[in-house]
């Protein structure tokens, strides 16, 4: 089942996908909906189910009309929680590495991002019951960062680029024993700062202080191990850069099990009630063929099995004045 959220009457509610054209209503929405499932003991494709109503909308109406919302939300900012691994799929520390160094055949001159992935490329799919090497991790923000399918990605003035990083997203609800429990997967755009990032990879934690998109729809079930999507760039109509990307276990050094638990392991993300973000990676980034974004250019990223593509124009912000810090 795909299942998108959008508004109806002002109200957040769910939908499930029937076909390329079509959305079928329910009366809920996503996070009540998945609550349900956890009190009830049902699985969500039986409550989605359930609540679905006879209304039908069509899908085209929503996007012109920018009602889409992110496939799952919660009602407080606060307490959406989102974040990321990098260095995670195979091929992806040759962009990163790129970016800070050269190699060359001598252990002593590996990179932090080279030692990091072949962290992960050596242990990063443990045997069941064992625990694999710690991915690299970074936070986001809360839901207040996130940005609806089609709508416009903001660019900090401060900001020295304006990237795509077309990425799996695992979306969870944390239940009432603090159990962090997946509703599934979702298209994700994780949206970074590639020149500050170089610049000094200390800087990678402000680089990620970012905007971001995911859905316009959500997998429920499992991930087929092996994906393969396209992400482009469309400038004035046209293509400006495109590429095709893999992702999916088959095409990653860690497993998902294993970058669930080195997040999940902190008690302080398992707070009853919280709903969780978490970008799993990628290997593909326009940045790394020298592509520079405008204002008014339009991300696309589209993997077959997720349905819609995601996509989100680009906005650039004006010059804001300095934040000075008075004291009370």
């Amino acid at each position: 089942m795909r299942i998108i959220q959008c508004l109806h009457q002002n109200q957040p509610r769910t939908a499930v996908v029937e076909d390329a054209r079509q959305v079928r209503l329910t009366d809920s929405d996503t996070y009540h909906l998945a609550d349900e499932a956890l009190t009830s003991g049902r699985t969500l494709v039986e409550v989605v189910t359930a609540h679905l109503t006879d209304t039908r909308l069509d899908y085209d109406a929503l996007i012109a009309d920018r009602q889409l919302l992110p496939p799952l939300t919660h009602a407080d900012d606060a307490h959406c929680l989102v974040t990321g691994t990098g260095l995670t799929h195979l091929g992806s520390a040759d962009t990163r590495d790129a970016m800070h160094a050269k190699l060359d055949d001598s252990e002593q001159s590996l990179t932090d991002s080279m030692r990091m992935f072949k962290l992960g490329v050596e242990g990063g799919k443990p045997a069941a019951g064992q625990t694999g090497a710690q991915p690299e991790w970074f936070y986001k923000g809360d839901g207040s960062i996130v940005v609806p399918p089609e709508a416009p990605l903001p660019v900090p003035a401060f900001a020295e680029d304006a990237g795509e990083e077309p990425e799996l997203v695992g979306l969870y609800l944390i239940d009432a024993d603090g159990r962090p429990r997946r509703l599934g997967f979702a298209l994700g755009n994780e949206f970074s700062d590639h020149v500050t990032e170089r610049h000094n990879y200390l800087w990678l934690a402000h680089s990620k202080l970012r905007a971001c998109s995911y859905g316009p729809e959500l997998l429920i079930g499992e991930l087929p191990e092996h994906l393969e999507g396209r992400s482009r760039i469309v400038r004035d109509g046209a293509t400006l850069w495109e590429k095709p990307f893999l992702t999916g276990e088959a095409n990653m050094a860690h497993s998902l099990a294993n970058l669930e638990h080195h997040h999940f392991k902190y008690s302080g993300f398992r707070r009853p009630g919280d709903v969780h973000v978490h970008y799993f990676g990628t290997a593909t980034l326009s940045f790394a063929d020298g592509i520079e974004t405008r204002d008014g250019d339009r991300f696309e990223i589209e993997v077959a099995s997720f349905g819609r593509p995601l996509r989100n124009p680009l906005t650039f912000e004006s010059e804001t004045a300095t934040v000075t810090v008075t004291s009370i």
